[in-house]
């Protein structure tokens, strides 16, 4: 057996790196909350997301922290014109067409990176990479402790974009009843865009809390995907404070499956819990019941 104090320092640093995975699943369940459809791409723009990164500062200089506003705003323009010009117009109002458009680009994306990229892995050293925090006797990482609260941060400014904006009651009304919607005069299109550029804008960010403590080659994000969809599932398909809650329960999980059973088994937890919850709650934690 560990001491306490180890226990509570995994859990501690689990509930850390749980909050950035909350923050890749958001934008997973944005996506689904509004336009109804798994975006299979969502692994293959975060792998982006994370060279973006890595370029940036490698080439440019520029701390991870201080390119979340530029990155953010770059992939929210690109999702936006990607769902927009691309999924849109070629899945011809069909979703079981914009699964294989989303799955065509996220074959397409990820060969694109092994031609530029090779399989090597990539990494960056910043002033925070190895610094640690101690509080109560815990040593905690500073760069997750970042991310646990830009997560935080991003998830409630999107839960107040969502109830308090105009542009949040047109994405809650399309997502609701999108023929109800376009009735009244919302351009149901330009909400879909808008909706699948602020889930691409949401891994620009978690790319940039990520990158100071992992490493990324072009198959990286599928990983990543693999655990935000059984977040999604936890926390309930399409809602906010399901990604936050099911994310921070499964990086605690993970955290501590590592810790007694190896890091090789530290994801074992994550699907046995992904099980269960198809089991025995198929709505997950916060979601309704259709």
């Amino acid at each position: 057996m560990y001491p306490i104090s180890i226990v509570a320092e995994a859990m501690l640093n689990g509930l850390l790196t749980g909050a950035v995975y909350a923050l890749i699943a958001l934008g997973l369940t944005l996506v689904y909350g509004v336009l109804h459809i798994i975006n299979f791409a969502h692994g293959a723009f975060l792998t982006v997301a994370m060279f973006a990164v890595w370029a940036a500062y490698v080439f440019l200089g520029l701390d991870p922290y201080l390119a979340i506003v530029p990155l953010t705003i770059l992939f929210f323009a690109f999702g936006y014109v990607v769902q927009r010009f691309v999924i849109g117009p070629a899945s011809h109002g069909d979703d079981g067409n914009i699964l294989l458009v989303t799955l065509g680009l996220s074959i397409i994306i990820e060969n694109v990176l092994l031609a530029l990229f090779q399989s090597d892995t990539r990494s960056i050293s910043t002033d925070v990479s190895f610094q640690v925090l101690e509080i109560g006797g815990l040593l905690i990482s500073k760069a997750r402790l970042y991310g646990f609260l830009g997560a935080v941060v991003v998830t409630a400014l999107l839960w107040l974009l969502l109830v308090r904006t105009d542009t949040g009651k047109a994405i809650r009304a399309v997502a609701k009843e999108k023929l109800g919607a376009q009735l009244i005069g919302i351009d149901v299109k330009h909400v879909f865009a808008v909706t699948f550029g602020l889930g691409t804008a949401t891994l620009a960010i978690a790319a940039c809390l990520l990158m100071p403590t992992f490493y990324v080659n072009p198959r990286v994000g599928g990983a990543f995907v693999l655990v935000a969809f059984t977040i999604v599932v936890l926390g309930g398909m399409g809602s906010i404070t399901g990604a936050l809650a099911g994310g921070l329960v499964i990086g605690v999980v993970e955290s501590l499956c590592s810790l007694y059973l190896g890091d090789s088994l530290g994801q074992i937890g994550i699907f046995i819990i992904f099980i269960l919850v198809l089991l025995l709650r198929p709505t997950g934690l916060f979601g309704a019941r259709a």
